[in-house]
């Protein structure tokens, strides 16, 4: 009988132990992090609707015990094809990224993201609407099926007015006058 008790708490004991080995771990990081595995997709493509063509760019982080590897997508007129990054490096924290593609007929160029909104948005350097300043937002595609939204109008530059060169004031208190 005691043999039996020994047994039945070692059992209870043991299926505890085990339950909580089996529970599901938080994916979340503090921040909103990347994770480590799998496969993510960033996207802002869109359909302008007076041409019906392709508009944006999506990005494809995969991310393997082996290796992560980057294939980006960008539009110009039509969607290109998909450019495998090289030099694909992940801060340790998961909180931004930066790859280097050479898309064809263009030159190299290196593309810095930061993941934002707890890794459901990556947010590229620069470049939206032809300004520079303005940096570019992909959100995180979770439904694949979803048709593509219709484009937004870029919004209107911001004309940079030109300071007037300061020129030298008069000293209308002078008696000093030019010789003669």
């Amino acid at each position: 009988m005691k043999m039996t008790r020994h047994a039945l708490l070692a059992g209870a004991i043991l299926l505890a132990s085990c339950a909580v080995l089996a529970a599901p771990k938080s994916k979340s990081k503090p921040g909103g992090a990347l994770p480590r595995y799998g496969m993510l997709v960033y996207s802002d493509l869109c359909i302008h609707p007076d041409s019906g063509e392709f508009g944006g760019q999506r990005i494809t982080l995969q991310r393997f015990a082996e290796v992560d590897t980057v294939l980006y997508e960008y539009t110009a007129g039509g969607l290109s094809w998909p450019a495998v990054a090289s030099d694909v490096t992940i801060d340790p924290r998961g909180q931004q990224f930066y790859f280097t593609v050479a898309p064809p007929d263009e030159d190299e160029r290196t593309i810095n993201a930061r993941v934002v909104d707890n890794g459901k948005a990556i947010v590229l350097d620069g470049g939206y609407c032809g300004d520079e300043s303005v940096p570019m937002r992909l959100p995180l595609v979770t439904d694949y099926g979803r048709k593509a939204g219709a484009c937004r109008a870029c919004p209107a530059p911001k004309i940079k007015q030109e300071k007037e060169e300061q020129k030298p004031l008069l000293d209308s208190g002078s008696t000093t006058t030019a010789g003669l």
